[in-house]
């Protein structure tokens, strides 16, 4: 395996392997990541076999001498191709490592996409992990996912609140206004964390003018049309997951995140593989944001683990024949 630098003049081939991949997702698509492209030093690799065939690619970037799994993303990790075997993957690994001694990298953080983004098995690389990098698990994140074709029944809180909502007249469709969502994310976050959103408003706006069937926004509005709360999904083959929840102080009264994924669980995304809800980080001594995650649970939600490794770059390393 032949581990080469990306370099920009190779977008369109990136694209299409990953368009084309088992564990691929718009999100590895270079029309998202380099829309940040200024915020960090990119080293995103690809490998091609001796026929000269590209196999797999991997977002990343560097910080010092430490290469990370790309940091914008929420995950990454080696994407790859049908034809890559386990055998292949353990070679990328060595390829990777030897890449790396060379150019003066000795660490690694590594992120690989979670199991329900992909299309058909693909963990090769979380076995050669550990047979060639000796890689430790350094972060585990539970996101709360569900199937909507086998539902878990809710939990008394969301069914009454779901129905209240309802009762009370609100209503939820998909809409184009980022511009309405964002000012009651914004507005949440700040009072509730006293943080701003990943993406400014121009930038999502961008992003949804680049993937208008992988980015949507719903609203759910009272019969008056007051907009009271939203959610962006990110749409991918396999998994719905919500970017971004957030709602008014009225629509947090009134119920409304509750119709809003009563109605996208049970009707426009009622037949999608996943539906996950992102993870829910927190400062009690589980780790965890308790009443975040009792909502997404009350849908049905159950883990989906969202872990990163590391592991150092020695010469003994560099190979494990």
């Amino acid at each position: 395996m032949n581990c080469k630098l990306y370099h920009p003049e190779q977008a369109a081939e990136w694209n299409a392997f990953v368009a084309a991949s088992r564990n691929g997702t718009f999100l590895i698509d270079r029309r998202y990541m380099d829309y940040h492209s200024d915020r960090f030093a990119d080293h995103s690799l690809m490998w091609y076999d001796d026929g000269g065939r590209l196999a797999a690619v991997m977002p990343a970037h560097v910080q010092g001498d430490k290469l990370c799994s790309h940091r914008g993303l929420t995950y990454g990790g080696l994407i790859m191709g049908d034809r890559c075997t386990t055998v292949m993957a353990c070679e990328m690994m060595e390829a990777l490592n030897r890449h790396l001694h060379d150019v003066g990298i000795r660490r690694v953080t590594y992120k690989p996409v979670p199991h329900i983004y992909h299309r058909y098995p693909a963990e090769e690389d979380l076995y050669a992990l550990h047979a060639v990098c000796h890689a430790r698990l350094t972060r585990r994140d539970a996101s709360s996912a569900l199937i909507p074709t086998m539902p878990v029944k809710w939990n008394r809180d969301r069914r009454y609140a779901a129905n209240k909502a309802r009762t009370d007249g609100i209503t939820v469709a998909e809409s184009d206004a980022f511009d309405v969502f964002w000012h009651i994310l914004e507005d949440n976050l700040m009072q509730t964390y006293g943080k701003t959103p990943v993406h400014s408003l121009a930038e999502i706006q961008l992003l949804k003018k680049r993937f208008p069937d992988e980015i949507r926004l719903y609203l759910a509005r009272k019969a008056d049309g007051t907009p009271l709360a939203g959610t962006v999904l990110y749409v991918t083959p396999q998994v719905a997951h919500a970017q971004y929840i957030s709602g008014s102080p009225e629509g947090k009264h009134l119920h409304a995140v509750d119709a809003l994924f009563d109605h996208i669980i049970r009707r426009d995304f009622a037949t999608h593989r996943y539906i996950d809800f992102g993870i829910s980080p927190g400062d009690t001594p589980y780790g965890l944001h308790t009443t975040l995650i009792y909502q997404k649970e009350g849908f049905g939600g159950r883990a989906v683990c969202y872990d990163q490794y590391e592991w150092e770059v020695y010469p003994n390393q560099l190979s494990v024949r």
